[in-house]
């Protein structure tokens, strides 16, 4: 069976198929095609931005006579962006830091993009692949387990890409066949500035994935409004406690997914990914089921994820130095069909015993 023939997917991505069939114009190719005044100062420039985005979900509903006008609302969230990182809010840690004149936060991701690989990935989700796959390096989490932590962990590496190079790269890739142009890392977040500039040099009609940890700050998930067509969100813990102990974040990581999760419902379309960690089946994987099913229904796509290993510096943390058991990831299937939730992917890989 052709995999977009599965009711699943067509229910909780039919957007992003039609799309990706060229049927449908992408979001941002929309975004470009809607007139919007360019501002000096951050409180007009948001003021605008509200005014412009009434006539982009108009637009939405009804997609005929798409062209590009400048300026537009995608030059506009380009220009929001490019304040913003002066005084940097992309995300819930709200360093502060003026990244323009080389100040760094938390992410240690300067002004310029940098690039750690980009090709054809056929190893995501099949209603992905081929997905045109940008790492980005660096990473506003620092996950002690992260299996791409030479990537998220060392943002100098990889080379320099401007955006002008990485809208030929997914103008080329698209002619050859890739499904979406999927942002990732590392941690696409800490560039989004350089990511809208891509995107409003960018031809071609293709998916924006936003392959996320999901911890951005509410003003830029406005600025993603109309930009994503689906957020491949990684929501990995069930409270506040795990995610400071693991991944060194703040308090207020459930409120920060929860939140984020809810405005993507609203804006675009969801694929979750849950990773399942050893000794985290009550106090992670359970509660993040339930509050998927509880807030978002029951046809929210989410791919229960088994390939857990230990990486990084996860042998100094006594709960997850193995990989995961097959009665844990059995357990946690179970769990999302008690749950509700039935278009779910479920994996199988080597487990310990």
């Amino acid at each position: 069976m052709n995999v977009f023939d599965d009711p699943g997917i067509q229910k909780a991505l039919g957007r992003y198929v039609r799309v990706m069939n060229d049927e449908l114009p992408a979001r941002f190719m929309l975004c470009k095609s809607v007139p919007a005044a360019i501002p000096a100062g951050i409180s007009e420039c948001w003021a605008e931005h509200s005014k412009a985005m009434k006539k982009f979900s108009k637009l939405l509903n009804n997609p005929q006579h798409v062209e590009e006008v400048r300026p537009n609302l995608l030059e506009l969230k380009q220009r929001i962006a490019d304040l913003m990182i002066a005084d940097c809010s992309f995300c819930e840690r709200t360093c502060r830091v003026n990244r323009k004149k080389g100040e760094l936060g938390m992410c240690r991701v300067g002004y310029e993009s940098r690039i750690s690989s980009a090709f054809e990935h056929i190893g995501e989700e099949p209603e992905l692949v081929p997905s045109g796959t940008i790492f980005f390096s660096g990473c506003n989490m620092s996950c002690q387990y992260c299996q791409n932590w030479q990537i998220s962990q060392f943002p100098s590496c990889g080379e320099v890409w401007p955006p002008q190079k990485i809208a030929e790269w997914v103008e080329h890739h698209r002619k050859f066949g890739i499904r979406n142009v999927n942002l990732v890392g590392g941690e696409p977040t800490p560039n989004l500035h350089n990511i809208l500039a891509s995107l409003q040099l960018c031809r071609v009609n293709i998916p924006v994935v936003w392959n996320s940890n999901m911890i951005m700050s509410q003003e830029t998930m406005e600025l993603l409004n109309g930009v994503v067509d689906v957020y491949l969100a990684d929501f990995k813990y069930g409270n506040d406690g795990c995610a400071k102990r693991l991944s060194l974040m703040p308090q207020g990581y459930w409120k920060t997914l929860t939140r984020n999760s809810l405005a993507a419902s609203r804006h675009a379309e969801i694929l979750y990914r849950h990773l399942v960690l050893p000794n985290h089946v009550e106090c992670c994987s359970k509660p993040v089921l339930k509050w998927v099913s509880d807030n978002l229904g029951d046809s929210v796509r989410v791919n229960i994820m088994s390939q857990y290993r230990p990486e990084y510096r996860a042998a100094g943390i006594s709960d997850i130095t193995r990989r995961i058991t097959k009665k844990e990831y059995e357990e946690v299937a179970d769990y999302s069909r008690k749950a509700g939730l039935w278009n779910v992917e479920l994996q199988s890989l080597l487990f310990s015993e």
